[in-house]
C-alpha cells in the first residue's frame, strides 16, 4: 500500500521528524514546540464538545488553568513528580467538567457559550481569593522546576521535556482516534447532526453531552499541567479570558472534527504572534488581526480544509468524519402518462 494512502505510516512518518527535531533545535525553540504540543491537546480537546458533539464553548482556558495549578501546587507544596501530576490533573478536571456541564449543557447554542465564557471570566479571579492564597500563590503565582531527564539520559532539560510532552500527546491523539473512529464517537456525531433522531434510536443525549464535556475537560486539564511544568510558572493573569478565545481560535484555524487540524491550530496560535511582532513592533496585535482574518477568508474550513482541497482523496487521515445519518434514499421515478 502506498505511504500517502496509508494515515499509520505517515503518521509515524510525522513521529519520527518530530522526535529528531529535538536533536537539531535550540532550547528555545524545542520550548515552542513543547508549547505547540501542550495547545494542540488542548485544541484536541475542544475539537471533541464542539466539532463532534456540536456544543460551542468559549471557556475551556478555565480547564487549561485547573490542570496548570493542579501540577503547581502538586509540585511546589507536595513534592509528587512531574509526571505523576498528570493523572490527577485528568481526575480533576474531568470532574470539574462534568461537574459543570451538567446543569450548564442543557442550555445548548448561544447560550452554552456564555456560560462557558463566564466560566472563562471567573476562574481566574477565583485564583486571586484570598481563602485559597496559600494553595494558589494569589496574584505572585507558584515558581516550579523543570524536571531532569531520568536514568541519566544525555539530553538537557528542554530536550527531555519536549520529547516526555510529545509521548503523552501522541498517546492522547491515537486514544481519541480510536474513540471518535469507534460507537462513542457516532453516537457523538449523531448528537451533533440529528439530536432528536439520536434521541430516538435511544442515545442518552444528556449524559453523552455531559460525558463529552469531561473528556474534553480532562485533555484540555492534561495540556494545562504539561503547559505549566514547560513554563514553569503559573498565575491568574496567565489564564486570562483571551486564553479561551485562543484555543477557540486555534480550534478553527487547524479545522473542526480533524486530530491533525489540532496540531496545525496549534501551531499557528504558537507561532503567528511571534512573526506579527516581527512584521510590526508598534502594532503586532493589528497584523495578527489581518493575517487571521485574511487565512480564513482563504481556508474557510481550516488548514484540514485546505489540505483536503488540495490534496483531495489521497489524504484520508485529513477527512471530517461522515455525518452518522445515513442519507435519504431516493424518490421513485414518476410513471409516465
Amino acid at each position: 500500500m502506498r505511504a500517502e494512502r496509508n494515515p499509520l505510516l505517515i503518521g509515524l512518518a510525522v513521529v519520527v521528524v518530530a522526535v529528531a527535531l529535538a536533536f537539531l533545535l535550540s532550547n528555545y525553540h524545542l520550548f515552542q514546540l513543547t508549547m505547540v504540543v501542550a495547545y494542540a491537546i488542548a485544541i484536541l480537546g475542544l475539537d471533541m464538545l464542539t466539532g463532534y458533539t456540536g456544543q460551542i464553548s468559549l471557556g475551556h482556558g478555565a480547564f487549561y488553568a485547573v490542570g496548570a495549578y493542579v501540577a503547581a501546587i502538586l509540585m511546589a507544596n507536595f513534592n509528587v513528580p512531574y509526571w505523576a501530576t498528570l493523572p490527577v490533573s485528568a481526575v480533576v478536571c474531568a470532574g470539574f467538567g462534568f461537574a459543570f456541564g451538567f446543569p450548564a449543557l442543557r442550555l445548548g447554542g448561544l447560550y452554552l457559550a456564555l456560560a462557558t465564557f463566564a466560566l472563562a471570566i471567573a476562574v481566574p479571579q477565583l485564583l486571586k481569593y484570598k481563602l485559597l492564597e496559600d494553595w494558589t500563590g494569589g496574584v505572585q503565582g507558584i515558581v516550579i522546576s523543570k524536571p531532569d531527564a531520568p536514568f541519566g539520559l544525555p539530553l538537557n532539560q528542554d530536550q527531555w521535556l519536549y520529547l516526555f510532552t510529545l509521548a503523552v500527546g501522541v498517546v492522547l491523539f491515537v486514544l481519541a482516534r480510536n474513540l471518535l473512529g469507534g460507537r462513542i464517537g457516532r453516537a457523538m456525531r449523531a448528537v451533533r447532526d440529528h439530536g432528536v433522531a439520536a434521541e430516538a434510536m435511544g442515545i442518552d443525549i444528556a449524559l453523552l453531552k455531559t460525558r463529552s464535556f469531561a473528556l474534553s475537560a480532562m485533555y484540555t486539564g492534561i495540556a494545562g499541567a504539561l503547559g505549566a511544568i514547560a513554563v514553569q510558572f503559573v498565575a491568574p493573569d496567565s489564564f486570562a479570558v483571551f486564553l479561551s478565545i485562543t484555543l477557540f481560535v486555534g480550534l478553527v484555524v487547524g479545522g473542526i472534527t480533524s486530530l491533525s487540524g489540532a496540531v496545525f491550530g496549534a501551531i499557528f496560535i504558537v507561532f503567528l504572534p511571534n512573526f506579527a511582532d516581527q512584521i510590526s513592533k508598534a502594532a503586532p496585535g493589528a497584523i495578527y488581526g489581518v493575517i487571521l482574518i485574511a487565512f480564513l477568508y482563504l481556508a474557510p474550513k481550516g488548514f484540514a480544509g485546505l489540505l483536503r482541497r488540495l490534496v483531495g482523496p489521497r489524504a484520508p487521515h485529513l477527512a471530517a468524519p461522515a455525518s452518522s445519518t445515513p442519507a435519504a434514499p431516493p424518490r421513485p421515478a414518476r410513471a409516465k402518462n
